[in-house]
């Protein structure tokens, strides 16, 4: 059996990888500090395929503990989110990009295979031309401290030598929604979707802003692609994981809300200067590793709908369901 070190596996993307990797016969050991605690994580310790090591990426012992023995690494840790690292931005530069030099560094020394990246689509920024979509090979502009750390390790990680024994992939996700073990309410989907099905007004500034989607599911399924995929064809790449049917407005997910609650009440605020503004193509990943997705934004919206609604999440306001 391979196995896989996830960072920051107790997170919201984390914990759906994780299951996802021991349900196809993987080995997975998470290490996470565990800043928003462990519960998503719970029921894997009945599972003895499972392993969890507590640590900072930023301490060498850690890493190497934690390293020792594995064939793969996804470097999911970091301080998520614009409000996350404008919050602690010191935190943030020495985690997001010192960190993830250090996991890098370790992971070759020890011989892990291949290294795959979360990065973002935040670090386009705002597109050039608002008639056109932004791909693999448009310019970098973050508008953030998180995008800028993210556009950082990119930059570390595919100037490493071609020699080296481990092998970076880099992922830039989407915009994430739906359900996880870890679930938040602070991500636009699920935000929009809570404080409808909460009745409340929704304050909407600058509906006509472009984001990509993707659901939770299919950020981790891309990730296991990634490691699965023949080395050649990944190695030193980078690839936006999500579908290209799925750039959407502010006001177009406002707009599949209401098909769920008509009668919800919306305020829209004109703001004609948002930093960022991006519609992607994914045709890189579709057309070279086969990737698809499973699930769309209505999907998530419905989900998110039914455990409010329904009482399975009790209290969606809490702060344990925010980066903040």
């Amino acid at each position: 059996m391979k196995k896989v070190l996830v960072t920051g596996g107790a997170g919201y993307i984390g914990s759906v990888l994780v299951r996802l990797l021991l349900e196809n016969k993987y080995q997975v050991r998470v290490f996470d500090s565990l800043m928003f605690g462990g519960n998503s994580l719970i029921d894997l310790f009945n599972n003895d395929n499972f392993d969890f090591y507590k640590g900072d990426i930023r301490n060498e012992a850690d890493l190497e503990n934690a390293l020792t023995g594995v064939d793969y690494v996804v470097h999911l840790a970091a301080i998520v989110g614009d409000p996350a690292c404008a919050k602690q931005p010191d935190l943030a530069r020495s985690t997001n990009f010192e960190g993830s030099q250090l996991v890098y560094s370790v992971a070759n020394r020890l011989n892990v295979k291949r290294l795959i990246f979360s990065s973002t689509c935040s670090n386009y920024g705002k597109m050039e031309d608002p008639n056109s979509m932004v791909d693999e090979n448009s310019t970098l502009s973050p508008v953030s401290l998180y995008a800028e750390t993210k556009v950082q390790t990119e930059k570390f990680l595919l100037s490493q030598p071609k020699t080296n024994y481990c092998k970076p992939v880099v992922l830039r996700f989407s915009t994430v929604y739906g359900l996880s073990q870890r679930p938040r309410f602070d991500l636009t989907v699920n935000e929009f979707t809570k404080e409808l099905a909460l009745g409340r007004e929704l304050v909407i500034f600058g509906e006509q802003f472009w984001r990509p989607y993707c659901h939770v599911i299919d950020l981790a399924r891309s990730v296991m692609l990634a490691m699965e995929a023949p080395l050649e064809k990944v190695e030193f790449n980078v690839f936006n994981v999500g579908d290209s049917s799925e750039n959407y407005q502010k006001k177009m997910i406002v707009d599949e809300v209401l098909k769920f609650i008509p009668d919800a009440k919306i305020k829209y605020v004109q703001k004609n200067e948002d930093p960022r503004d991006y519609r992607v193509s994914f045709e890189k990943i579709k057309n070279e590793l086969g990737f698809s997705i499973t699930k769309k934004v209505p999907d998530g919206i419905a989900q998110i709908l039914k455990v409010i609604k329904e009482g399975i999440i009790l209290e969606p306001d809490n702060s344990q369901f925010k980066n903040i």
